[in-house]
Formats: C-alpha cells, sequence, structure tokens
C-alpha cells in the first residue's frame, strides 16, 4: 500500500478517491472547501491538509481532480502549491481535463525539480466513478506510467498510455468532440421521433439494437425523453472543455466545425439556466 495524497473532492475525484482509500492505502486529502474534506474523512478515513502543500509530505502519489488550467496551476504551483512540497522520486497524477499546454507545462516543470508528473484525464462520467470503472487516458514517462497504473486500475477498467505529456488530454479532447457531436444527433432524432408521434419507448428498443446503438442512447436516451438532466457531466464543464479542443484545433489547423456548432448550443443551455444540468440537456432547446 500507498501513502497518497488526494487534491480536489469534487463529483469525479470524491468516489476516485474512495476506491483507493476501500483497499488500503494511505490517505490524506485536501478540497478548497473544508466541510467536504471533513465529510470524505468521516466517511472512509484518512487525514485532512490544509494547503496541499501539506497534503504531499511524504506521498508516494499525489492525485489531483480539480476544475480547470487556473485551479490546476493554484493548487500545484502557488506558495502553499503540492510541488512545493513533494518528495524526490514521487509521482503526480492528473486527473483534471485541462490544455495540452499546461500538461507539457507542469510535466516540465516536475522533471525540473525531480518528480514525476502524468496527464491522465479520464472518461465515465459520474456513475464511471461511482463503479470504478473509468477509462483514463494518459500521457508521460513510461516510467512514471508503469508505477502509477496500479493506481489507476483501482478504479479504471482502462487506463491506457497515449504518448507523451499532454497526449493524454489531446486524446480527452477527441473523446468530448465525439460525444458533443453524438449527442447533437441523439437529440435531434429524438425530439423528431417525439414530433412525429411515435411510440418513443418502441423507437429507443429497436434503435438500440441497431447501428444507432450507443452508451449515450443506451444511458441518457429514456431521461432525454423525459426531461431529466439532474445528473452526469455538467453542460459548464463540457463547455470548457470544447472550448479547449476549439482552441487546440485552430493551432494546429483541424477543422471542427460540428463541435464549434454544438459548443454554440451548450452556451444556449447554459444561458437558459441549464449549466449544471447533464450534457445530454442538448435536447432542451429543440
Amino acid at each position: 500500500m500507498s501513502k497518497i495524497a488526494f487534491i480536489g473532492l469534487g463529483v469525479m475525484g470524491k468516489s476516485i478517491a474512495a476506491h483507493l482509500a476501500a483497499i488500503g492505502h494511505e490517505m490524506t486529502v485536501y478540497n478548497r472547501t473544508e466541510e467536504r474534506a471533513k465529510n470524505w474523512v468521516a466517511r472512509y478515513g484518512g487525514n485532512i491538509a490544509e494547503t496541499p502543500y501539506k497534503a504531499v509530505k511524504d506521498a508516494d502519489f499525489v492525485i489531483t481532480c480539480v476544475g480547470n488550467d487556473n485551479d490546476l496551476r493554484s493548487v500545484l504551483m502557488s506558495n502553499t502549491g503540492a510541488f512545493m512540497g513533494m518528495k524526490q522520486g514521487a509521482i503526480l497524477i492528473d486527473h483534471t481535463t485541462t490544455s495540452a499546454s499546461i500538461a507539457r507545462e507542469l510535466s516540465a516543470e516536475a522533471m525540473r525539480i525531480g518528480i514525476g508528473f502524468l496527464d491522465a484525464p479520464v472518461s465515465g462520467g459520474e456513475s464511471g466513478a461511482k463503479e470504478g470503472t473509468l477509462a483514463v487516458m494518459v500521457g508521460g514517462n513510461q516510467d512514471y506510467y508503469e508505477k502509477s497504473e496500479p493506481i489507476m486500475l483501482a478504479y479504471s477498467k482502462m487506463v491506457v498510455l497515449m504518448g507523451p505529456s499532454g497526449a493524454g488530454q489531446l486524446t480527452k479532447m477527441v473523446n468530448q468532440i465525439c460525444i458533443a457531436g453524438l449527442l447533437q444527433s441523439l437529440s435531434e432524432g429524438l425530439a423528431f421521433g417525439k414530433i412525429s408521434g411515435l411510440d418513443m419507448d418502441k423507437v429507443l428498443s429497436v434503435i438500440s439494437k441497431g447501428a444507432a446503438a450507443s452508451w449515450q442512447l443506451e444511458n441518457r436516451g429514456k431521461s432525454m425523453l423525459e426531461g431529466k438532466f439532474d445528473f452526469g457531466f455538467a453542460v459548464d464543464w463540457m463547455h470548457k472543455d470544447l472550448g479547449m479542443c476549439i482552441a487546440e484545433a485552430k493551432s494546429i489547423n483541424a477543422q471542427l466545425p460540428i463541435a464549434e456548432l454544438v459548443d454554440q448550443f451548450y452556451a444556449e443551455v447554459q444561458a437558459n439556466g441549464g449549466g449544471r444540468w447533464d450534457t445530454s440537456s442538448l435536447i432542451s432547446r429543440l
């Protein structure tokens, strides 16, 4: 068992950390909202730290799961950040979905101070975190990856080293681009069928067994028709992720016409008060 410092106990982080505690790792947690850390420790055990710097003392692995690039810089590179306190040879596994550029920046800084860094965004949503069935796409050094893989397998069904630093984040961008287009098509199809007067339970039953089958159809089709969006990955986060995808695409001269359009649709859902709704709420526009 390892000493693990876990930073960020949000929707995803709290469940990921719980899997590690359940198999006996020695856990120290930090969350900007201290009450959330207290609730987690009361349920799963371990210790609470006042700052990221204090959390990482003597940790073999540090795991971060925060909101965005700026949040990650704050918990790692501020005066009370994790990079200031990690011991030589420790490895930081970052599950935040960020830009590829900050992943490369942090990897270079980690190398300079003698620690490991892996950008390791995840896919599978809140349910995947709870069930321990996430997919983890990793960028970084092969040796650091091999040492960290057993840790990540505690809450994942697949962990893959995609390439050097930044490759994990680029793979997550592919993931988000695919999901956005799929959800918009699913929204249009279901809205079309409903307006046409079809029995939508029958529609879902038959198309889920054909070429239109997908995880989104299977897990979100019925709730989309019922207008239930109070679970899963929030519109606010998908809008943030697609913004990074579009910026990266411009920098490498890649074309994302559908992703750019769907990003505008998510902005509309936000403007209508749906920022915390699940991403399947695209259908609400229709």
